[in-house]
C-alpha cells in the first residue's frame, strides 16, 4: 500500500471493487531491471496489465513490449512504441493476425512449430523468428509448461526450415514459470539453449538472440528475491554457459513489472457458516475468480488480504466470490486467517493484483460489471 494508493482510496470512495495502479511503482520496477541486467532489452509482456497509462509511461522509459495478439500490438503502436520495439511473442498466431502486424511493420516473431514457421513464411517474409523451447516451470507459482514450446531437440529442426524459408532464424526463447521464487532456474534452460546454439552453429546458422522470458516475481504472502539477485543469477549463468560469447537478451516481464503496483479494494458481502460444528466461517467478497482473481485456481497464487480489524484476534476462513458458480471459491484447502470483527460490508484490500487481474475479468458473468481500474 504507498500512500499515493492510500490518498486515493480515501478521497474516492466507491461502491464495487476497484484496482487502483500506482505509476511511481512500475516507474522504479522498470529502473531495477533496466539496472539489474543493463545489457538486456526490456519486452514488458501487455498481458499483464495493458492499461494506456502504464504502456504510454513504459513506452517514454524506453521499454519494449511483447504482444499476445494483433490488438496487444495495436495498443503498444498507440503508446508511442516503434514497431522494431515490439515482438509477437505467442507461438499459436492466426496467418491473417500475423499479417496484420507484419503490415503495422512487426518484424520479430515466436514459433514453437514447423507449421508456424511456414504460416510466417507467407505473412511475414523476411522476419526474425525465435523458437520456445519447453521449460518445466519447476519451482514456480504459476507454471506455464507443455502447452507452449517444443523438446529441445526439434528447435534445430524448426529454425532450419525457417531460414530454408527465406525467414531470419534469430534465436531461441524459454520461460521458467510465472512467480519464479528461484533465481537459480535459468541456468539449466541456458545450458541447454547453448547446445542448440552450437549444434546450429555447426550446421551453419548463427543464433543471435535469446529471450530469456518472464518469470520475475512479485511479493505475495512470501518474500521474494530483489531484481538485482536474478540479474547476477542469470549473467552467471550467461557467462558460464556461453563464454565470452553471450548472445543478445531479452527479458518479458509481466507479473514482476506491475504486480505490486495495484491494490484491489472490494467489501465483505457475507459472513457464514455451513453448519454449528464448523471451524471456519465463510466470508464471501464482491469479487471473486470471473472478476480478476482467476489466479487463485488451485490457490496457486495466494494475495496478501488487509483491514482495518487486522490487529483483533484471528480465525480461519474460507475466501469466496459473489457468483453463482461453485468454482468461484478463492481459498479453501488452505483457509486464510482473518479477524473475528470481520463484518458485512467492511472494505478489504488485497494486494499485490497490479498484474493478471482487469485482463482477467469477465465482461458480465452473472451480470457483475468488469473489474475497474484507476491508475494514478
Amino acid at each position: 500500500m504507498t500512500d499515493r494508493i492510500k490518498e486515493f482510496l480515501a478521497r474516492h470512495p466507491e461502491d464495487g471493487p476497484r484496482l487502483v495502479v500506482d505509476l511511481d511503482i512500475v516507474r522504479d520496477n522498470y529502473a531495477s531491471f533496466a539496472k539489474a541486467l543493463p545489457d538486456t532489452r526490456v519486452f514488458y509482456a501487455v498481458k499483464a496489465n495493458p492499461a494506456p497509462e502504464i504502456l504510454d509511461l513504459l513506452a517514454r522509459l524506453g521499454s519494449c513490449f511483447d504482444c499476445a495478439s494483433a490488438p496487444e500490438i495495436e495498443q503498444a503502436l498507440a503508446a508511442g512504441a516503434a514497431p522494431e520495439r515490439i515482438s509477437f511473442g505467442n507461438t499459436i498466431k492466426k496467418e491473417r493476425d500475423i499479417a496484420r502486424a507484419f503490415a503495422l511493420g512487426v518484424r520479430l516473431y515466436a514459433v514453437d512449430c514447423e507449421a508456424e514457421v511456414e504460416k510466417i513464411a507467407r505473412a511475414a517474409p523476411g522476419s526474425r523468428v525465435f523458437c520456445r523451447i519447453l521449460c518445466d516451470g519447476a519451482g514456480a507459482e504459476w507454471p506455464l509448461s507443455r502447452k507452449f514450446g517444443c523438446a529441445p531437440e526439434m528447435a534445430a529442426r524448426v529454425l532450419e526450415r525457417a531460414h530454408a524459408l527465406g525467414l531470419v532464424a534469430h534465436g531461441l526463447s524459454f520461460h521458467v514459470g510465472s512467480q519464479q521464487r528461484d533465481p537459480r532456474m535459468w541456468d539449466g534452460a541456458l545450458k541447454v539453449s547453448a547446445a542448440i546454439f552450437r549444434d546450429l552453429a555447426e550446421r551453419g546458422i548463427e543464433l543471435t538472440m535469446l529471450n530469456l522470458g518472464g518469470g520475475f516475481p512479485t511479493r505475495y504472502l512470501k518474500d521474494v528475491a530483489p531484481v538485482r539477485a536474478y540479474g547476477r543469477a542469470i549473467f552467471r549463468a550467461l557467462r558460464r554457459h556461453f563464454g565470452n560469447r553471450i548472445p543478445e537478451t531479452i527479458i518479458e516481464p509481466g507479473r514482476g513489472m506491475v504486480g505490486n503496483a495495484g491494490i484491489i479494494e472490494a467489501e465483505v458481502v457475507l459472513i457464514s457458516k455451513k453448519a454449528d460444528s464448523d471451524e471456519n466461517r465463510w466470508v464471501y467478497l464482491d469479487i471473486g475468480k470471473f472478476n480478476g482473481l482467476a489466479e487463485t485456481m488451485d490457490e496457486m497464487i495466494r494475495y496478501p488480504i488487509r483491514t482495518e480489524f487486522d490487529e483483533d484476534e484471528l480465525s480461519p476462513c474460507v475466501l469466496a466470490g459473489p457468483s453463482c458458480d461453485s468454482v468461484d471459491v478463492l481459498y479453501e484447502k488452505d483457509p486464510y486467517l482473518l479477524p473475528v470483527s470481520l463484518e458485512i460490508g467492511a472494505k478489504v484490500l488485497i494486494e499485490g493484483t497490479g498484474a493478471y487481474t482487469t485482463t482477467y475479468s469477465s465482461v458480465g458473468f452473472n451480470g457483475f460489471a468488469p473489474l475497474k481500474s484507476y491508475v494514478i
